[in-house]
């Protein structure tokens, strides 16, 4: 088997504020290595259930033999968090006691050169988080319009010099593929001047970002699996998500206070008319993050927000 290691954010804080309790159903809705799927299981004990759903199957195995001495308490799915109500249907589950979601990249993904998400190791310009299908990031660079790549390194990568680079891959491309990491790597960091390059962040990371999120429409889940999240909870079950970049931060914080919201209607009306309920409590006001402790032995966990809501009745 594949050697896959992952190191977990806030694990601590995850269980602190999931605060799974014996017997209870819970999910982790992207199992990586699974190391948060582990502490919940310690919790719930031999009567309980947590699904771990992953679209990466060098996670599902190495969860699974990792969580292999928790038995029948622990149930692998491959998939994608965006379709967990789908899943749940499909396992006969109705409803969850806790749900967790850790958005973004493993430290195994990032490490393995085949995987192509580095653009510090070389190798093949993949980004998949499931490798069996869709485009990869080459595909995108060699079949997108230039506008399109502007779009993704803008809007998705929030790189400022969005044009350029993508007017930089169209003129390479038309002599050669851009098939590996470094080479896209040395594009970036050639076209952006080099007096605006900064000192703790590599000139690519940013297009890199953008490029990985329309290869996995990572935005489009965060949305539809947030969403569908907060409809399984039971009432009192409470959902956490873990964010490594303001645009899922952005998401995961307007869909909480959304559902957290009850009447709508405008101060003048005499009575509500809109009839609508929060469903939800946020228990968050603002995102945990990573203590220094936490940040010198894992500099990944930087950028984590931990986000928080419970399920009202």
């Amino acid at each position: 088997m594949e050697e896959f290691h992952h190191l977990s954010v806030l694990a601590q804080e995850v269980i602190e504020q999931l605060a799974p309790r014996p017997g209870g159903i819970y999910l982790d809705g992207t199992l990586g290595g699974g190391g948060h799927s582990e502490l919940i299981l310690e919790k719930i004990g031999p009567d309980g259930l947590l699904i771990g759903i992953d679209r990466d199957q060098s996670a599902l195995a190495a969860a699974s033999e990792r969580l292999r001495r928790f038995g029948s308490s622990f149930k692998p799915l491959q998939g994608s968090f965006g379709d967990l109500a789908e899943l749940l249907k499909r396992e006969g589950i109705n409803a969850l006691d806790g749900l967790l979601l850790d958005l973004g990249v493993s430290s195994h993904q990032l490490d393995t050169d085949e995987r192509g998400f580095s653009f510090r190791l070389d190798g093949p310009l993949d980004m998949r988080m499931d490798r069996t299908c869709g485009d990869s990031a080459a595909d995108l660079l060699q079949e997108c319009s230039e506008q399109k790549l502007e779009q993704i390194i803008k809007e998705f990568g929030e790189e400022r010099w969005a044009r350029k680079i993508a007017q930089r891959i169209v003129q390479v491309r038309q002599e050669t593929p851009i098939s590996t990491t470094l080479q896209l790597a040395d594009l970036v960091a050639g076209t952006i001047p080099r007096r605006f390059h900064e000192d703790r962040i590599h000139p690519a990371t940013r297009t890199f970002q953008g490029l990985r999120i329309a290869v996995n429409q990572e935005l489009e889940q965060v949305q539809q699996g947030v969403t569908a999240g907060i409809a399984a909870l039971k009432p009192g079950g409470r959902i956490a998500v873990i964010s490594f970049h303001s645009l899922e931060d952005r998401i995961v914080k307007h869909l909480f206070r959304e559902a957290a919201t009850g009447c709508t209607c405008p101060p003048r009306m005499p009575y509500c008319v809109c009839n609508k309920k929060p469903h939800l409590r946020i228990l968050t006001g603002r995102p945990i993050i990573a203590g220094a402790e936490e940040t010198d032995r894992n500099p990944r966990a930087r950028s984590a927000k931990l986000r928080v809501a419970e399920k009202l009745g």
